[in-house]
């Protein structure tokens, strides 16, 4: 996504026992083609529910690829596509609501789709991204605000980078309109949802 950071740190994998090596490479020397590890990353969502508590979420299936320039941040880019049937919130009855043709109407339109237009150095390890993402077969702009984590070869010989984003967005904008209105005012669903990624992300072979 864009994404580079001078800082390295050491942690420990959940498929060994042995930390990861910390590395410091040049940027330049992070430059590169990059595979999401979707067993080592998080796409959630958090949304406001009848105007007193969170509903946190996720998806449990999703890919997508990086290209890193450690050269030029800005001419990093960034795919990714999510199962919309994947969504997860902890609620088997929840999940099928989001699904059907309230929310996700996930057997018209089975994806989400994330394609970047424009990455930004912040200074430190601060990013941006600007893209386009579609949902409902509605794309419309979506900044993400990065931090680098780190980059560490772990003990399977795989060399990784890390980072965390967040972003906000109104659903409604995207088509998602469904609510119900509570007896005490306000309504059943935020309009604004909060973005949550944890990402580790594989350099391709080659």
């Amino acid at each position: 996504m864009g994404i580079f950071g001078r800082k390295s740190d050491t942690t420990e994998t959940t498929t060994g026992t042995a930390p990861a090596t910390a590395v410091n490479p040049d940027l330049a020397a992070l430059t590169g083609e990059y595979t999401i590890d979707p067993a080592h990353s998080t796409i959630g969502f958090v949304a406001r529910h009848a105007m007193v508590t969170n509903v946190k979420g996720g998806f449990l299936d999703f890919s997508g690829s990086l290209h890193l320039d450690g050269t030029d941040p800005a001419r990093s880019t960034a795919s990714i596509d999510v199962t919309m049937d994947s969504i997860d919130t902890g609620s088997a009855d929840r999940d099928g609501h989001l699904k059907s043709a309230d929310f996700f109407k996930t057997e018209e339109f089975p994806t989400m789709e994330f394609r970047s237009t424009k990455a930004e150095a912040l200074g430190g390890d601060d990013y941006r991204i600007t893209g386009d993402l579609t949902v409902l077969g509605t794309t419309k702009p979506l900044t993400i605000d990065l931090e680098f984590n780190g980059s560490a070869k772990d003990p399977f010989g795989n060399e990784r980078v890390g980072f965390e984003g967040k972003a906000e967005i109104l659903r409604s904008e995207w088509g998602l309109t469904w609510n119900a209105a509570l007896e005490t005012g306000g309504v059943l669903v935020s309009d604004k949802i909060k973005l949550v990624f944890d990402i580790s992300a594989i350099r391709n072979a080659g």
